[in-house]
């Protein structure tokens, strides 16, 4: 009979592996080869070498002409002109759009509905639709006053000489993107939990300051992505205002190939500085994210740096092990 206390003295031998020496009588692990998945993307990366070489060589890109126009003192003030006009749209689109989303969510019926009338009107209509009408406005309004309401006019302005192309864009643009911006805020708002809200009741804290300290903050959670692609979106669709004749980046290449009549390549102007901006824009969506995500988690996940380091150093982890086993064994020591 063996007792506890026999198992106990018995002394327990070191597995092969801790010892440092290969066990030969262990099963060898095998990994799981994944034929399929390299199958797979060997056929994407030949299918990409394929359309990247059709692109780069084919002559009828003209990337001489490309690389000629790409940075031209007209192509870069319509791009300039294309980012103004997308940051004051999208400033103005979510100041406007915020109050109308308090707006929607308030307790008075009449905010509420005119609120709701709004992003139907604005999101029920084409965007050109609404830009031609603006553009149009001198037909309806020719003169526009301000005074007592119902009263006389103390001070009046001509609507052609008030409303230009550029501030017509800006207009036309802002309410369009207010719309979709109030639905965006109100969505971000209605995902906080309502106990958060009636936790700062308890504390005595007032709607207004509720709403700028507890709430938004967590509704960027969700606001920012959304947001994100509205503001790429406002980004490629203010190539709209060319119908303007608006000197944005379109309308600037257009103007050029008009003269010269290389329309592929300025069209490739235009195509890769909206890639350049869109990708900007993409990485700032990226950590702007991550900074409001930090709460959600306690860890966060890590940037593509990091993981790019990460990476490298398993690299080098793995190579130096190598190295030190294929290297020979040290016989005696040094004198």
């Amino acid at each position: 009979m063996v007792t506890p206390s026999d198992l106990t003295s018995v002394p327990v031998p070191k597995s092969p592996e801790r010892a440092g020496v290969p066990g030969p009588d262990l099963p060898r692990i095998v990994p799981r080869r994944h034929i399929g998945r390299w199958t797979t993307a060997g056929a994407a990366l030949l299918v990409f070498a394929m359309v990247l070489n059709s692109v780069v060589r084919n002559d009828a890109f003209q990337w001489g002409v490309v690389g000629r126009y790409f940075t031209t003192p007209a192509v870069l003030d319509g791009l300039l002109l294309t980012l103004w006009l997308t940051a004051a749209v999208m400033v103005l689109g979510f100041l406007f759009g915020t109050m109308l989303a308090v707006m929607r969510l308030s307790s008075n019926p009449v905010l509420r509905t005119l609120s709701w009338g709004y992003v139907w009107i604005f999101r029920s209509t084409p965007l050109l639709v609404q830009l031609l009408f603006w553009f149009n406005i001198g037909a309806l309004y020719p003169t526009l006053g301000l005074g007592i309401p119902f009263g006389p006019q103390f001070v009046t302005v001509k609507t052609v000489n008030l409303l230009g192309p550029a501030l017509t864009a800006v207009i036309g643009l802002t309410l369009h993107e207010t719309a979709y911006a109030a639905e965006v805020v109100r969505g971000g708002i209605l995902s906080v939990d309502s106990g958060q809200t009636e936790a700062a009741q308890a504390l005595g804290l007032g709607r207004l300051r509720t709403l700028r300290r507890i709430v938004i903050p967590q509704a960027m959670r969700s606001i920012v992505p959304t947001a994100g692609n509205m503001l790429i979106g406002t980004l490629k669709g203010t190539s709209i205002v060319s119908v303007l004749a608006v000197h944005d980046l379109l309308y600037s290449v257009q103007l050029i190939y008009n003269q010269t009549y290389q329309v592929i390549p300025l069209l490739m102007v235009a195509t890769l500085w909206y890639i350049a901006v869109t990708s900007v824009l993409s990485a700032g969506q990226y950590y702007v994210e991550r900074h409001y995500a930090r709460g959600n988690s306690r860890t966060s996940a890590p940037t593509p740096l990091q993981r790019l380091h990460g990476r490298l150093a398993a690299l080098r982890t793995r190579l130096s092990a190598t190295t030190a086993a294929d290297a020979p064994p040290a016989i005696g020591g040094d004198r």
